[in-house]
């Protein structure tokens, strides 16, 4: 799959060219399917945030951009149907828009749903994460980040990218989470860690990363910290 994995959602034009640049096309001639599911398992968003993304109402950009069609892919749902009511759907889709949420059980539905088998044959479908949506392509996400755990046990997202994210960063005083947060958080991630804010997403595409940002990011490891990013 491209990745576009973004902090806030589409939030600036740089974010929004590097989306239709994955697309290949306009926005207005690609068809969206997005995905709640992240909403349900996090304990400060819950039903009115999931149709707040659904109805594209709210305040992180993504399925109000003027796409061509939106569905909704609810992951809960789909292990009580029959495959060949969604699978083609998915394959016929553009782009998947991923909400927030609770990365973990996400990354469960995601994998009980099926979904996460079917992503290696998407091979021109667009991902764009946001927050939680992102993080659950990541390999680790940290124990600052872990509210619902699944009953495998197993608290590792799904590891399609090589590196985490450490989201929301804003200056200090402001809402979000603060550098030093991330400096603590990265020393219990094994890989790199991107630190980003809302004005910044990380595209992905044949395992080549690129930061689109009109925000501040940086790269951080257990040793060290890259400089800010612009």
């Amino acid at each position: 799959m491209k990745l576009l994995l973004t902090d806030s959602g589409v939030t600036n034009p740089s974010i929004h060219a590097a989306l239709v640049g994955l697309l290949g096309k306009p926005i207005a001639e690609s068809h969206a399917l997005c995905i709640p599911t992240g909403m349900y398992g996090h304990p400060r968003a819950g039903l009115d945030r999931a149709w707040q993304f659904i109805s594209g109402t709210s305040q992180n950009p993504m399925v109000e951009l003027g796409w061509k069609s939106v569905g909704v892919l609810e992951l809960t749902a789909l292990p009580s149907i029959d495959a060949d009511r969604w699978v083609s759907l998915v394959e016929e889709a553009d782009v998947l828009l991923v909400a927030g949420g609770d990365v973990l059980y996400l990354a469960y539905w995601m994998q009980q749903s099926g979904l996460t088998d079917l992503l290696p044959s998407l091979d021109d479908t667009v991902w764009v994460g946001l927050s939680a949506g992102s993080m659950v392509m990541t390999p680790e996400v940290g124990e600052d980040f872990i509210q619902w755990r699944p009953p495998t046990g197993d608290i590792s997202p799904l590891g399609l990218v090589d590196f985490s994210i450490f989201p929301h960063v804003a200056p200090e005083g402001m809402p979000g989470n603060t550098l030093a947060e991330a400096q603590s958080w990265i020393q219990g991630i094994s890989g790199p860690g991107y630190v980003i804010d809302g004005q910044t997403a990380i595209a992905v595409v044949d395992g080549v990363v690129e930061v689109v940002s009109e925000g501040t990011w940086q790269v951080m490891t257990r040793d060290a910290v890259a400089p800010t990013g612009r």
